[in-house]
């Protein structure tokens, strides 16, 4: 099973831009779907994107769609999620995660292995 590391995050101000990594080990997840999701304090894990690569599907929330993008290398066995227009809103630990099956899910519990983590945080 293949372990998740999450990198790029950081402080911003709104408007920026910031791009998060998912890096996987132990095996390749290029069959695998992706997702990413956020977790504001005191708020539920909220679902962000996901990704069927093997259909060439992505799929992004309302509240992101436009401003984010996710895309992968597969040399580099790693997930990236582009977000472009940060918002204060868009403040939160971001998550990415992966599904065996495939399954470009947007609820939580589709999904087999977990990163730790790593906090965005964008100021007014």
């Amino acid at each position: 099973q293949v372990q998740l590391v999450e990198s790029g995050g950081g402080l911003v101000q709104a408007g920026d831009s910031l791009r998060l990594s998912c890096a996987a080990s132990g095996g390749s997840f290029n069959t695998y779907a992706v997702g990413w999701f956020r977790q504001a304090p005191g708020k539920e894990r909220e679902w962000v994107s996901a990704a069927n690569w093997s259909r060439g599907t992505t799929f992004y929330s309302n509240s992101v769609k436009g401003r984010f993008t996710i895309s992968r290398d597969n040399a580099k066995n790693t997930v990236y999620l582009q977000m472009n227009l940060l918002k204060p809103e868009d403040t939160a630990v971001y998550y990415c995660a992966a599904n065996r099956a495939g399954l470009a899910a947007s609820v939580a519990r589709y999904y087999d292995t977990w990163g730790q983590g790593t906090q965005v945080t964008v100021s007014s």
